[in-house]
């Protein structure tokens, strides 16, 4: 049985590098690209594993990496859309900086990535893009003010939806997955007392519970068009 081949962005650390490693792990062949790809220690380049440097903001390099998954793989069958970056901060206090580096990761890597898988999934009439969102795109939470990358995580989460329809024809399915605060190296220890008070669950999530939404999704062939929650209930509503 042919293995299925997967392009994973922001791909050399937490969500994106558990992700990569429970692929490989299960027999997809996997694309991993970031900036710094290269450096990551736990990227080994293998027959099953490419690891690529690049800005997914740039888009030759998404088209570079979809290239590379259709020449060596022989197709792309999962787009994993992970690269992003997070500023909070006080709405009238967001700079022209902040706002071309959240567009140019989180929109356009978005937008890049995704038209460059399409565009091969759709004549195999089979894919599926799976991209990370927020759990804040919901549910905003006090103290935390976020809101110039919730606008683009849920402009997101909005066109995941609207491309579930346009590509079901093609029998491709577009799917986004919405953490709350997950346990990664952007996180320091001395934050996680305030962060577990972010869920009911009163805890961080882990990058082990991402990849098993991930892997969920991958395999439900009925599911289009959901936003699947991972944040311990953080987007049901009011908690304290």
């Amino acid at each position: 049985m042919k293995s299925r081949v997967a392009l994973v962005t922001g791909a050399s650390s937490g969500i994106g590098l558990a992700v990569t490693k429970a692929l490989w792990s299960k027999g997809y062949s996997v694309v991993a690209t970031s900036r710094r790809a290269s450096k990551c220690a736990e990227l080994v380049p293998s027959p099953r594993l490419a690891v690529l440097d690049g800005d997914v903001g740039d888009r030759e390099t998404a088209e570079r990496c979809v290239s590379e998954a259709t020449r060596r793989f022989g197709a792309l069958d999962l787009l994993v859309n992970n690269a992003g970056i997070f500023v909070a901060k006080p709405f009238t206090e967001y700079t022209q900086d902040d706002l071309s580096s959240l567009v140019a990761t989180n929109l356009a890597g978005f937008v890049h990535c995704t038209q460059a898988a399409l565009s091969v999934m759709a004549p195999s009439r089979s894919g599926h893009v799976v991209s990370v969102s927020t759990s804040l795109a919901t549910q905003p939470v006090a103290g935390v003010s976020s809101a110039l990358p919730i606008l683009i995580k849920g402009g997101i989460e909005a066109a995941t939806r609207s491309l579930a329809i346009e590509y079901a024809p093609h029998n491709i399915r577009l799917n986004a997955i919405a953490p709350g605060i997950i346990d990664t190296p952007m996180h320091p220890r001395e934050n996680h007392p305030f962060l577990r008070t972010l869920s009911p669950a009163n805890r961080l999530g882990t990058t082990d519970e991402m990849v098993d939404a991930l892997l969920y999704l991958d395999g439900a062939q009925f599911v289009s068009g959901e936003v699947l929650h991972v944040d311990g209930g953080a987007h049901a509503g009011r908690w304290a």
